[in-house]
């Protein structure tokens, strides 16, 4: 039986490039599409509607973290087998959907990330900003060494999921804020899911989302402590309801 694959779209202020986002991704590869707007002062809504997805609207701004919360209680809510999350900026390239559910389908990986480096000239000439390239490889060599993998980028927003992933990790227990990324991926090692990656495109553009630089200071420091809490954990030495399965812990 072929897998239902679910691709989610948090979004926010994403009228300029919703439509181009969704254009790109391949006819047939998903059974259904959910956009959750995370309270978007644009028309993001009615073009949603308009393409014909599955259109979900936060009354207020609850952030990034919390708009993911959503779309992984729909996806899991609709019997999605694999779930794709694509930003609906534009900065990813939709083309590659296919490859992502594939790898899951086949059981070769349980999470598969798109990788936005491939070499630093490729990364710079998209537009990335240098302080965010180089925060990134910094961050991405420190998560590796701790947690053994060996990714190639730990920072891109475009994630693929099996169901048993998102069954498991008790992703309620972590941030509302950007962050929620970097604690995802740590959970998803912490449980022993096997993570791949393959490259991918990535565009900057004025009307794409990206956080400034204040905001991703708080988002690498936020990070640091995530592995802080992840090591801890692994040592024995303090447990965090970040990694507790699903369930297991609801206490704050």
């Amino acid at each position: 039986m072929a897998s239902r694959v679910v691709i989610v779209m948090p979004a926010y202020q994403a009228e300029l490039t919703l439509e181009k986002t969704f254009r790109d991704i391949p006819e047939g590869v998903a059974d259904e599409i959910i956009l959750v707007d995370d309270a978007s002062k644009d028309n993001t809504v009615h073009i949603a509607k308009k393409l014909g997805l599955t259109a979900i609207e936060h009354h207020s701004n609850r952030g990034y973290g919390a708009n993911q919360k959503t779309c992984y209680d729909e996806a899991l809510k609709r019997q999605a087998d694999i779930i794709i999350m694509i930003h609906p900026d534009y900065q990813y390239d939709s083309r590659l959907a296919q490859i992502f559910a594939k790898l899951i389908e086949d059981g070769i990986c349980d999470i598969v990330l798109g990788s936005r480096v491939r070499t630093r000239r490729e990364c710079l000439a998209s537009g990335m900003p240098l302080y965010k390239y180089v925060a990134n490889r910094i961050l991405t060599l420190i998560e590796n060494i701790i947690t053994g993998q060996n990714l190639s980028e730990w920072h891109t927003g475009y994630r693929a999921y099996s169901r048993k992933v998102l069954e498991t990790i008790p992703y309620h227990n972590n941030s509302d804020d950007f962050v929620f990324d970097s604690q995802l991926l740590l959970q998803a090692v912490y449980f022993g899911f096997r993570i791949g990656d393959i490259p991918v495109p990535c565009r900057y553009a004025p009307e794409a989302s990206s956080i400034n630089f204040y905001r991703s200071v708080v988002y690498g420091m936020r990070t640091v402590k995530t592995l802080f809490q992840f090591l801890l954990q692994k040592l024995h030495i303090r447990e965090s309801r970040l990694f507790k399965r699903s369930g297991e812990f609801n206490s704050s």
